[in-house]
């Protein structure tokens, strides 16, 4: 005779750990008091004046308006300001997308002479703070003449130091054997590197332009020191320039101002929303590497 085994009773699909509706609170505690601002500036694009300035504060609009967006059209050249925002953000991306691709293409998969000490200055680079390199770089970009350009304001960020490194690090996950059959068969660098290696790195590609979208769609200082002419601010510039008019509540306040923030997010979450499944894939991956 066998002896009896002891059975264990099974857990209860309900019994869950008491902590997980905690983190639950805590999570949309936190997203609610990060979302609180971003809706006010939301719903105040859209009040009237007398809302703006109602006490106590008016969360919704008594009445919905556009004149805040149509006073930004005609009283602060905003499709002008727009534009020249996007035309860097886009240039900058673009450039870092195949800069920073290529240099980490060459640091992972490539031997040469220098390889370790070209990514040691990489590393390096990610430590200097990019405050300190406003004056050599507006030295630069005087003595070639690039001051008040748009090359003047995207050249000095076509290629990061963060972007080398993360392409970098994602590219050494392409296996090596891969490239190696790709050569055998007679294809070139450039072939391996642009329908091969590329197509694997997506999501890399996806964080790599999200973060320098977001970075350069926002940048403020460089656009300030390096633009003297009006006609060649971006939306951050144009804002805060107008935030600093002493006649901006004759002009229309701070609904204009609110209604110009809003703009100034927008084209960031249409970015972000359009590669927010390869970023979180990117993300993810990276935690692995």
């Amino acid at each position: 005779m066998t002896a009896p085994t002891a059975t264990v009773p099974a857990r209860s699909p309900r019994s869950g750990s008491p902590r997980k509706p905690l983190l639950y609170v805590i999570a949309g505690v936190g997203m609610l008091v990060m979302a609180t601002p971003f809706l006010w500036m939301a719903l105040s694009a859209f009040k009237t004046k007398r809302d703006l300035t109602a006490s106590p504060p008016v969360w919704i609009p008594s009445h919905w308006t556009l004149s805040n967006f149509s006073a930004l059209l005609h009283q602060l050249d905003m499709p002008r300001y727009f534009m020249n925002s996007l035309v860097v953000a886009v240039s900058v991306s673009a450039c870092n997308l195949l800069f920073c691709s290529m240099l980490g293409y060459a640091l992972a998969k490539l031997r040469f002479t220098g390889r370790q000490e070209i990514f040691g200055v990489v590393l390096a680079a990610l430590m200097v703070p990019s405050n300190l390199m406003i004056l050599p770089l507006y030295v630069l970009m005087n003595q070639l003449g690039l001051i008040d350009t748009h090359a003047g304001l995207v050249l000095p960020f076509a290629a990061g130091a963060f972007g080398v490194f993360l392409m970098r690090q994602f590219m050494q996950g392409v296996p090596d054997e891969l490239l190696e059959a790709a050569r055998i068969d007679g294809a070139g660098e450039w072939y391996i590197f642009f329908r091969i290696v590329l197509p694997l790195v997506k999501p890399a590609l996806a964080t790599l332009t999200i973060f320098t979208f977001l970075g350069s769609w926002n940048n403020f200082i460089w656009p300030l020191i390096a633009t003297n002419d009006p006609g060649k601010y971006t939306l951050p510039v144009a804002l805060a320039t107008f935030a600093n008019d002493p006649n901006r509540t004759v002009a229309g306040g701070n609904g204009m101002l609110m209604a110009g923030s809003l703009l100034v997010v927008l084209p960031v979450l249409v970015v972000f929303t359009v590669l927010q499944r390869h970023f979180t894939q990117g993300i993810a991956t990276a935690g692995l590497k």
